[in-house]
């Protein structure tokens, strides 16, 4: 789940950072480096394909999870993160976004996902999401994005 909202949050800072060029085109998609957390006696690895924007502005993924070693704890699903024009041209600028987005994983329960990017150039720089998985765990993923733009 996290991986997904850290693409869309790279997409988010790209398109901040290449400024002049349309929303549609410079804010296409985005890359989210694999990430990990550390939990109670074992990690959570997070792996997410590339963000791309939809019709209504909103970066979508799918996910994978990887749980050790409580592997039958792994799990897969889709990721969405919003992020209006107004945010990405704030990332453009060099400003720090926060965004919100929501996973459904396979069995088809929702994770409330938030998040913080901060850009280093115009096209790429450090995020951080949040996932909660229940009303008392939540996991929080730091690691990169790059807007690509094809």
């Amino acid at each position: 789940m996290i991986p997904r909202l850290a693409a869309a949050i790279l997409a988010l800072v790209a398109a901040s950072r290449l400024g002049g060029a349309a929303p549609e085109a410079a804010w296409r998609k985005v890359s989210i480096e694999p990430t990990w957390t550390s939990i109670y006696v074992g990690t959570v690895s997070l792996r997410l394909p590339d963000f791309t924007r939809n019709a209504s502005g909103e970066y979508e993924s799918t996910y994978t999870a990887r749980v050790l070693p409580w592997f039958f704890q792994n799990e897969t699903g889709r990721l969405v993160i919003r992020a209006s024009d107004d945010e990405l041209r704030r990332l453009a600028r060099g400003e720090a976004i926060e965004f919100t987005g929501s996973a459904v994983n396979h069995a088809g329960e929702e994770r409330r996902v938030t998040g913080r990017a901060t850009p280093a150039d115009a096209v790429s720089g450090r995020i951080k999401v949040q996932v909660r998985v229940s009303p008392s765990i939540e996991l929080i993923f730091n690691t990169t994005y790059r807007f690509s733009g094809d």
